[in-house]
């Protein structure tokens, strides 16, 4: 079975699939599964592909959300979700607002105050636009009605550098990224973006307790094309499940910042709906390409 993997091979995007990929493939005996790097167009090339892929059961690929709802906006191309089924989410992964501790006392809520102070708005970095973390920004300024001091960077890596230099005041990124700096002292989570404290940095305050009801997270499982039989689609959803339990594979997720977390391939569809149509709504006063459904 082909997995395709929409980002660059040994990236850190692809170290992450593939230590899943690995796990799941003990849950499916008898079949060799080969990841295939398909990157581009920041996730589209791939889903693109997968939608255009026989529906045999021979080829699936690596889904994540907010990334293919993002690619369905701005990149104007509602197809990309009506040729791919999600079979089922296998881990999710919030989103965080770092500093630095050596910093002045900040909290989100500070950052969003100071947004509109004429002495100028505290600067939040973030990774590319359109990227989960930049989107859950975006999402942020919504919310809060107010415009946020967002500068973007080329990668997480260039972001998360950024803030530890002090060049930026705080960051917003995948947890992933900084979970070591946290937890070493090195970075200060200032706002989880979570309903309720996150079991990884139970000490971490989320922003629904600041007043600030954000709940963002990036979801990664499997996709297959559209008319996939039930069949296959309940059987890799069953070895997808098995994988998600399996206490090595949440040991070596968590380690890293990320959560093992089942969800079927409906309740994932419903979510994904709903944050299309909120990123909908964003991109309608505040589409976050130059050069938008390109």
């Amino acid at each position: 079975m082909t997995i395709l993997l929409g980002f660059p091979a040994e990236s850190d995007p692809d170290k992450v699939a593939r230590d899943f990929l690995a796990c799941l493939s003990v849950h499916l005996p008898g079949i060799d599964i080969v990841p295939q790097n398909v990157p581009g167009d920041a996730g589209r090339t791939m889903l693109a592909a997968l939608g255009a892929a026989e529906p045999g059961g021979a080829t699936a690929g690596w889904a994540i959300t907010p990334t293919l709802p993002a690619r369905i906006v701005d990149r104007g191309d509602p197809s990309l979700g009506r040729r791919i089924q999600l079979i089922g989410q296998a881990e999710r992964e919030p989103i965080a607002f770092v500093s630095r501790p050596t910093d002045p006392a900040m909290s989100m809520q500070d950052i969003v105050q100071r947004s509109g102070d004429d002495s100028g708005a505290v600067p939040l970095g973030t990774p590319p636009a359109g990227s989960a973390p930049h989107l859950a920004a975006l999402r942020l300024q919504l919310l809060a009605r107010t415009q946020l001091n967002i500068v973007t960077f080329p990668s997480a890596e260039a972001a998360r550098q950024a803030v530890l230099a002090g060049n930026v005041a705080a960051a917003a990124l995948g947890l992933s990224p900084i979970f070591a700096d946290v937890r070493d002292g090195k970075l200060t989570a200032i706002g989880i973006a979570a309903r309720r404290r996150f079991g990884l940095l139970p000490d971490a305050p989320v922003l629904d307790e600041g007043g600030i009801p954000l709940s963002a997270f990036i979801r990664r499982g499997l996709a297959v094309p559209a008319g996939t039989s039930p069949e296959v689609i309940g059987w890799l959803a069953d070895a997808m499940r098995e994988a998600t339990q399996d206490d090595s594979f949440r040991d070596r997720a968590e380690a890293t910042g990320i959560h093992a977390a089942w969800a079927g391939g409906e309740e994932w569809q419903a979510q994904m709906q709903t944050e299309q149509a909120e990123l909908s709504q964003i991109w309608t006063t505040n589409p976050w390409l130059s050069s938008p459904r390109g």
